[in-house]
């Protein structure tokens, strides 16, 4: 635990959250702040951030909660969409630094729209260069 950490707050329970589920690794709540109405922020109970840093065993847990609540939001909301959402560090948009996925239900007259505006490659060789530093540093891992 974090003792700066809002969420490691909330897992403590010093904290007030809206709780949608809850095991003994992982913890669901509402978000404070939502894109839409529904919007499910899905944590590990234990500090580790960011997602370059995380267990491999705590994201499979992760995902596996992300997955069970995309299945009851489109259930509970008829969404006709989920967005699932995970951002690391401040300049990815990452507020509190404690790995979560946002799991949002959408809707086709939500309104909302992506929150980044696409960009180009000058080349298709561009591109590739890019594919090919990944595939190259994966080989590292």
């Amino acid at each position: 635990m974090s003792e700066d950490c809002v969420f490691c707050k909330i897992i403590a329970k010093e904290l007030p959250c809206v709780k949608v589920y809850e095991d003994t690794d992982v913890l669901a709540f509402m978000d404070i702040g939502p894109v839409a109405k529904g919007h499910t922020l899905v944590v590990p109970k234990q500090h580790v951030d960011p997602i370059t840093q995380t267990p491999a065993a705590t994201l499979q847990k992760l995902i596996v909660v992300v997955q069970k609540i995309a299945q009851a939001q489109t259930r509970a909301f008829k969404a006709d969409g989920i967005n699932v959402a995970q951002a690391n560090g401040r300049p990815a948009g990452q507020m509190v630094p404690h790995i979560h996925f946002h799991v949002i239900p959408r809707f086709a007259a939500d309104e909302h729209h992506r929150n980044w505006t696409p960009i180009k490659y000058d080349s298709s060789e561009e591109m590739a260069a890019y594919g090919l530093k990944i595939a190259e540093a994966l080989k590292q891992l």
